[in-house]
């Protein structure tokens, strides 16, 4: 909850900053960095974007995110590590949208990483490793840009392996 707090106290202290700049250009590069919405665990993720062209972007994301909970007083745990590349399409001139808004629609390609279940620090194989491998996703997406450089961002998809994300943003 600390986090959650921390996070949106930052949110705020940015929105008090001027100026909002267009969304990212080819050329442009910007730092992307937050938490995830699932059942399994809360992921955390960063990520990068690389405008390849005036309404395309690519770039890696790593996300990690570990479930760790009690049963009838065993302890059971597992973690998942992705590591993913994603390209995104932005509307922004196709919609002709104000500068401070960048929505984009794209897909991910993701290795997916599952640890082996562990119960009470006791290893079972079997249960969570063989389910790494690649993985599809698709994600849309929207930021908010406070000034020139920060703004927040909130994804649905994505490549975390997560239902959605929010984050914050810093171009570069």
């Amino acid at each position: 909850m600390k986090k959650i707090t921390f996070i949106i106290g930052m949110v705020c202290i940015v929105t008090y900053s001027a100026l909002a700049q267009r969304a990212l250009e080819k050329g442009g590069k910007q730092l992307n960095a937050g938490f995830g919405i699932s059942t399994f665990g809360v992921p955390i993720y960063l990520g990068a974007d690389f405008g390849i062209s005036e309404n395309i972007t690519i770039g890696p994301r790593v996300s990690y995110r570990k479930n760790t909970e009690k049963y009838f007083g065993n302890k059971y745990s597992q973690s998942l590590t992705v590591i993913a590349f994603n390209g995104n399409y932005h509307f922004n001139q196709l919609l002709k949208l104000p500068d401070v808004w960048n929505v984009y629609a794209g897909i991910t390609l993701g290795y997916y990483i599952w640890s082996d279940v562990k119960w009470n620090n006791s290893s079972l194989t079997g249960f969570g490793g063989e389910g790494s491998g690649l993985g599809f996703d698709a994600q849309v997406g929207a930021r908010y840009f406070f000034n020139e450089n920060f703004g927040i961002n909130l994804e649905l998809g994505g490549g975390t392996g997560s239902g959605g994300i929010i984050g914050i943003t810093y171009k570069i």
